[in-house]
């Protein structure tokens, strides 16, 4: 896997900048400042209520900014720094290496990046911290005055840390020396151009100065261009389920969707463009798979638990049929034939049956089909939308999402559809996709903020996790996705990794 870098998405400038301003910032979108000690920023101060001045210099020899600063704290309604900034439009890509000098007094002493709407204390704003202790996070204001809010990293410091604003998406990437970039966190935080951007540093107590370096400095800027259309970038991703560590397999600039998990962890299944395609676990070129005449392939697939067979949603004359093909390629034998659309979502252990969410007479609800063919059988009949079915993996209950409680939450049934029961209530969320992993031991799910309806792509979702014994749901990752992150199946064969996709709105 070739290492992420910013090429082919931003202009960037690297430190020592005094090279870059002499051969002139028009090429960026930037006006031309005249250097101020080497100085990339244009302007540089204290934000907020400050005690002890801070201060800003570049070291020529070291090739890093030192940035000494008091400051309570970068929280809470309103913030206390030092603050080095450019004024830019557009996306922008900041990397650093972030350390401080000496032990320090606190250890939430913070320093890294942040893309500011104005330099008012309260100002909204998204930011990167790298803290005395090690602790990196992801962290934001969404309107001025309000409650900043955090994402904390997996890994911990020091790190090479890397800031990205693409249009309203903030995306934050953590590399550890000579190792590859991990996705973070991405959320949204709606800014206006133009946005401050730069390095901060915050010594968490207001009568202490704390003094950060940056090395390997890079500001990279796509200034906005009129008419210019954004593009989905989307990256298959395997998360570790005892550390919470990130890992792109596969990333292009085109939409795909739902990777399955081969039974026997070699392969990768995932829908693009109608078709499926596989793509080795390690990574390489994906491969389309031959499904016959079985065109218009939707995100719903999956292996049967042998790995020999793929169910998979296509569509016929307008609605989502579900067929049955081998998993190496093949004719489709279909197996619904109902007028209306049918999703598949879940095949039992044993290895005989498929759960599939289900349109008939305009209500959607969970059904079952013997895979050898026959009549289906209709589950749930509660008002609203039943959908998302798998199997536990002892075949003894369905879990599904359910909005007849008035919100989309997680529930379980037996497999035969009685002792109907709701899994998730937390206020906060609205849940979809339930999971158990293969060891019987976790459940993982897509998780929207409680206002948005339906499923959609293109959102602000954290995956969660809670034992399947019953217990409360944590995030496990938080990203921009939705629609075709984790609809399908996707643990890995011994419980310890789960696959997803996010999207980013790239500028091409």
């Amino acid at each position: 896997m070739a290492r992420v870098t910013s090429a082919g998405r931003f202009n960037v400038l690297r430190l020592p900048v005094l090279l870059v301003l002499t051969l002139g910032l028009a090429g960026l979108g930037l006006s031309r400042q005249p250097p101020v000690d080497r100085d990339l920023f244009e302007g540089r101060g204290d934000i907020g209520k400050v005690k002890l001045p801070g201060s800003a210099a570049f070291d020529p020899d070291r090739k890093e900014w030192r940035l000494s600063a008091s400051g309570e704290n970068v929280w809470g309604k309103e913030d206390a720094f030092y603050f080095a900034w450019r004024k830019v439009s557009g996306d922008l890509s900041l990397t650093a290496d972030v350390g401080f000098v000496g032990a320090g007094k606190n250890p939430h002493r913070k320093a890294g990046w942040m893309v500011r709407q104005g330099l008012d204390a309260d100002a909204p704003y998204a930011g990167v911290s790298v803290h005395g202790d090690g602790l990196i996070t992801l962290h934001y204001r969404k309107e001025k005055g309000g409650t900043t809010k955090d994402v904390r990293a997996a890994l911990k410091g020091p790190a090479t840390v890397r800031l990205e604003r693409h249009g309203d998406v903030f995306a934050v990437s953590v590399a550890k020396p000579g190792e590859e970039f991990q996705p973070m966190a991405a959320l949204t935080v709606k800014l206006t151009d133009p946005v401050h951007a730069g390095l901060f540093a915050c010594s968490h107590e207001a009568d202490v100065s704390e003094t950060a370096t940056f090395s390997k400095v890079s500001f990279g800027n796509v200034p906005p261009k009129p008419g210019r259309k954004r593009v989905q970038e989307t990256s298959l991703e395997v998360l570790a389920i005892d550390t919470g560590e990130r890992k792109v397999v596969y990333r292009a600039r085109q939409k795909f969707e739902a990777p399955n998990w081969s039974p026997d962890g070699k392969l990768f299944y995932f829908n693009q463009g109608g078709a499926i395609y596989t793509l080795p676990v390690k990574g390489g070129t994906p491969t389309k798979l031959d499904t016959g005449d079985a065109v218009g392939c939707n995100n719903d697939h999956g292996l049967s638990p042998d790995g020999k067979w793929l169910a998979i949603s296509h569509n016929i004359k307008g609605a989502s049929q579900i067929s049955v093909l081998p998993s190496t390629g093949g004719a489709p034998r279909r197996l619904t034939f109902a007028k209306e659309a049918s999703y598949w979502h879940g095949w039992s252990p044993d290895g005989k049956t498929l759960a599939y969410c289900a349109q008939r007479n305009k209500e959607f609800d969970i059904y079952t089909i013997p895979v050898d063919g026959g009549e289906e059988k209709r589950l749930t009949t509660a008002k609203g939308l039943d959908d998302g079915p798998d199997y536990s993996p002892d075949g003894k209950h369905i879990y599904f999402n359910s909005d007849r409680s008035g919100a989309m939450k997680i529930w379980r049934m037996n497999a035969d559809g009685t002792d109907q029961r709701q899994v998730t209530d937390d206020a906060e969320y609205v849940d979809w996709f339930p999971h158990p992993s293969p060891g019987g031991k976790w459940l993982v799910f897509l998780s929207y903020d409680k206002g948005v309806k339906g499923h959609p792509a293109n959102q602000d979702v954290v995956l969660r996790i809670m034992p399947l014994a019953g217990g409360r749901p944590r995030v496990l990752a938080t990203l921009f996705g939705g629609q075709g992150t984790i609809n399908v199946p996707s643990w890995s064969p011994d419980s310890k990794r789960v696959a997803f996709v996010s999207y980013l709105p790239v500028v091409p």
